[in-house]
């Protein structure tokens, strides 16, 4: 707490005034201030940042006298404000207003950002971000056959455009899985305030399901009046705008100009004909939707500990931030196209096979190359300076000795394909920047880099030659001081005493602490500060020759102003061949983590063999979940699976609770996506079919949260379900209908399991309690039944001993393991007793009621019926009149009974008797 700035504000009286006329803003909106060193935050914006950042109202001070007409604050260091930052917008989808000033209470906002516009604020977030920070505005039309759906969207840091038109259900699941496949961070939506549309809040709830910041603009952000020649500025080809604007597409046009709009991009004029228009395919990659992506922990959750209890935690071995992007990416993505899944799985068998070839790539070559989509945004925003050059430089000399690894590759095998996907793309690049290499060997001072300093060779200019000379004058003063004062102080030189030049003080000396003592009462020398590594302290020497230093740096740095813009103009003509050389190494990047991890995995993945879609069935040998196997101190049970078409396409799965059944479904789904995304996957032998998507029915844990019960919740994902699947889908059931009544649930579980059985005819997996529903392999062939396997060992009725064995085998489990879980946490043991009890009430009257009504036709019952009433009336007429105990009644009937045969054996007596 103690490293919190100050509050110091010059006009106290005069910024509350500034800052409580503001107009007040949108709770999704912080407003943090610019201090210069520091940045603080105001009213209830302070009480945010201090909730979020320092987890205590407690840091909150008060500015002005009192608190009736003061203004609470809080102040942020440089870190702690970056800190906040990424917070704010990628956990926690706040928009960020930063107000500077440019004189007395001349405040105004100079960056905003938001979860998807992060352009402002690039630098503070230093790139630090997993996922590119996709944007997308959408325009819907509701008509009585579906609804159109019109979206464009942009990563701000990459100059393209794509747009997508398509029709959609009344759930708008193509919608989701859009926002899925993309990764959007940011929803542009329009609002009319006239009217409160259904639709509008239909597409709010699933762009807040898939955890997408909402922003709402007004309607006339997203007419297309202007549109045209907006596009014709921005785009390369002007063709484009022309052909696509022309097309039915006035929907995606439509949002196209309110994302325009909403990022500024025309405002500045080095975007124009800088952007490229594409037009989004929905049906190229595999449909996803929120509760797949949560059912297959695809993406690291807030509550995550450890980093390979998600799928991309798993799987992230990329060495670049580029390769860890597109990482995220691809999960979201996984391909449809059979040729495109097994060229990436050829070369991910390349980088198996071949260690050699992974480790030089992982550790001396990738490990090295920067974030290069960021370094050509900073060359196009005109903000790189000479150390962006250098850095560029430094990929560019890279490239030979990486084209020289792979080429290495002798496998006739592997080499054909590693050259079409890399090293030939890699040799065109490296020409087409061997001429920037030469500029930058030619122009920049490479040894002073040594120094991190970053300078034009004094060689290249007369005025720079004569500075350097004097700088090398100056620095022999230095080191001359340094020597004198070695000998003076009586300490080694560069192992007790050095000279190093301080990022406040500038060049000075540092002699470690122990041996300080010798300067203190020294009048010959002046103590600058001290430090963990040691006591910097200068002379009257060593301080003149700093400041004439210091100048003659100062007049570089002017005179080699106008050769540095030259030459960092000429390396940002180099951006488009950098942008597609961060493509062809992220694309590596990835697929050398995918090697890795089949590699090191406990036991090592194999590459599936993939049938085309609609074609061959889904049979795993030994199948693993990748995640739960990586847990500490987990023996993993391997599980064969086996999904044939016409005999096993529908699996239902029986079992207790804990037994591995969620497990056992969810490990499918997940190795059906690693197969789509080229990797290799967890088991001893895999084939699998091209699945179009998978859609999942897992839990709904936070939908109380938003008001939805877990019922309701439950309903809307298998409404989802049952409107999205087609025959190649893949449909992961964990337990239906247990959020209603035991009939109703399990109605509606048979009822739509008969549904994707009988209409849908796709891949699916029903894990359920309700042992009831076993009974439907009896009507379908194509529907099978598995148990997960638990040893119980009764030691008399008191104590039943349950081992859960995780193995899945064939038939049905007859009973449930309830009671036993709530032994395994503990429950009271009254409570157990209890419940024993009653489920054993209840077992025993359904099992009689069951079974007797089973074998009583429908003429027993009449037969018996009227019997029965005979005996009755038999019965009234001899007790009438009688003054008989309870008891003697009792005895009469049972003699009538006895004495009629006929009564006896019919069976809907006897199973009334039983009662």
């Amino acid at each position: 707490m103690s490293s919190r700035p100050e509050l110091k504000v010059d006009d106290e009286g005069g910024f509350i005034k500034f800052f409580k006329a503001l107009p007040s803003h949108n709770a999704d909106t912080i407003r943090i201030f610019d201090r210069g060193d520091y940045y603080t935050a105001h009213g209830d914006d302070a009480s945010f940042v201090a909730r979020t950042v320092y987890k205590s109202t407690a840091v909150v001070r008060q500015l002005g006298k009192s608190e009736s007409t003061g203004l609470p604050s809080v102040t942020m260091t440089v870190t702690v404000f970056r800190n906040f930052l990424r917070e704010a917008l990628f956990r926690l989808s706040k928009r960020v207003e930063i107000w500077e000033t440019t004189g007395r209470m001349n405040w105004k906002i100079t960056k905003q950002a938001s979860p998807g516009n992060l352009q402002d604020v690039e630098e503070e977030l230093a790139g630090e971000f997993d996922a590119a920070p996709i944007i997308l505005a959408v325009k819907v039309t509701a008509k009585a056959e579906g609804r159109n759906v019109g979206v464009c969207f942009a990563d701000a840091s990459v100059r393209e455009l794509g747009v997508s038109e398509f029709l959609d259900n009344d759930l708008y699941s193509n919608f989701e899985s859009l926002l899925i496949q993309l990764g959007v961070k940011e929803c542009l939506v329009q609002v009319d305030k006239s009217e409160k549309d259904v639709e509008m809040s239909k597409l709010k709830a699933i762009i807040d399901s898939c955890g997408v910041a909402i922003s709402e603009r007004a309607g006339p952000d997203f007419g297309i009046k202007d549109i045209d020649q907006d596009l014709a500025r921005l785009l390369k080809d002007e063709k484009a705008s022309g052909t696509l604007a022309q097309t039915d597409l006035k929907l995606a046009m439509g949002s196209a100009a309110a994302l325009i709009k909403y990022l500024g991009v025309l405002h500045d004029s080095s975007n124009f004909g800088q952007y490229q228009l594409y037009q989004h395919d929905l049906s190229q990659f595999m449909k996803l939707d929120a509760s797949a992506l949560k059912a297959l922990n695809l993406m690291p959750g807030p509550r995550d500990g450890a980093k390979t209890m998600s799928l991309y935690g798993l799987l992230n071995h990329c060495k670049t931030p580029v390769g860890s992007r597109l990482m995220a990416q691809w999960l979201k993505q996984p391909l449809m196209s059979k040729d495109e899944i097994e060229k990436r799985q050829q070369l991910v068998e390349a980088f198996v096979e071949d260690t050699e070839l992974r480790q030089t790539m992982q550790e001396e070559h990738l490990r090295s190359i920067p974030d290069l989509y960021r370094l050509a945004k900073r060359f196009q925003k005109k903000l790189a300076n000479l150390q962006d050059v250098v850095r560029a430089y430094q990929v560019v000399i890279r490239l030979p000795n990486i084209i020289g690894t792979l080429e290495g590759v002798m496998d006739e095998q592997y080499k054909d394909p590693l050259d079409e996907a890399y090293t030939n793309k890699l040799r065109e690049y490296s020409d087409s920047l061997a001429k920037l290499q030469e500029m930058v060997e030619t122009t920049v001072d490479l040894d002073a880099m040594d120094n991190h300093e970053y300078k034009i060779k004094p060689e290249f200019d007369d005025s720079l030659k004569m500075i350097k000379r004097k700088l090398d004058k100056n620095r022999h003063e230095m080191d001359a001081e340094h020597k004198n004062a070695s000998e003076d102080l009586n300490q080694e030189m560069d192992k007790k005493l050095f000279l190093e030049n301080h990022k406040v003080h500038g060049w000075c000396m540092r002699l470690t602490r122990t041996e300080a003592g010798c300067i203190r009462n020294n009048k010959g020398y002046q103590e600058c500060s001290t430090q963990k590594n040691g006591v910097y302290f200068t002379t009257h020497k060593l301080q003149s020759a700093r400041r004439e230093y210091d100048q003659l740096i100062g007049n570089y740095e002017s005179t080699q102003r106008s050769l540095v813009n030259e030459v960092v103009g000429v390396a940002a003509s180099y951006c488009p061949v950098i942008e597609l050389l961060a493509g062809v190494l992220g694309h590596m990047d990835v697929i050398i983590s995918f090697a890795h991890c089949s590699v090191h995995a406990p036991t090592s993945y194999v590459r599936p063999k993939m049938h085309p879609r609609g074609e061959g069935n889904t049979v795993l040998k030994e199948a693993r979940h990748p995640c739960m196997e990586m847990q500490d101190d987990v023996q993993f049970i391997t599980n064969d699976v086996d999904l044939t078409r016409g005999s096993s396409e529908f699996l239902i799965i029986t079992g207790p609770n804990m037994g591995g059944k969620s497990t056992y479904i969810r490990q499918i789904g997940v190795i059906a996506l690693m197969a789509q995304i080229g990797c290799f996957v967890p088991c001893a032998e895999a084939e699998l079919t091209i699945f179009d998507c998978i859609l999942a029915r897992v839990g709904a844990s936070d939908s109380q949260l938003k008001g939805v019960s877990t019922f309701m919740a439950e309903m809307l994902e298998t409404a989802n379900i049952l409107k999205s699947a087609t025959s190649e889908s893949l449909i992961i059931i964990d337990e239906l209908g247990r959020g209603t009544s035991t009939y109703d649930g399990f109605g509606l579980a048979w009822a739509i399991s008969e549904h994707i059985v009988k209409e849908i005819g796709c891949f699916s997996m029903f894990a359920t309690h309700f042992h009831e529903l076993t009974a439907l392999v009896d009507t379908f062939p194509q529907v099978k039944n598995l148990h997960v396997v638990a040893h119980i060992d009764d030691q008399g009725k008191a104590k039943r001993e349950v081992t859960l064995l995780y193995k899945v085998e064939e038939g049905v489990c007859d009973q449930s393991f309830g009671i036993h879980v709530a032994e395994l946490v503990r429950f009271p043991e009254k409570v157990v007793n209890m419940a024993k009890r009653k489920a054993d009430e209840l077992e025993d009257f359904t099992g009689k009621h069951d079974a007797t009504a089973l074998n009583v036709g429908k003429e027993d019952v009449e037969e018996g019926s009227q019997l029965l009433k005979d005996v009755l009336l038999r019965w009234k007429e001899q007790c009438e009149g009688k003054d008989l105990s309870r008891d003697e009644k009792v005895e009469m009937m049972r003699e009538l009974v006895k004495g009629d045969e006929k009564l006896l054996a019919n069976p809907f007596f006897q199973s009334v008797k039983a009662l």
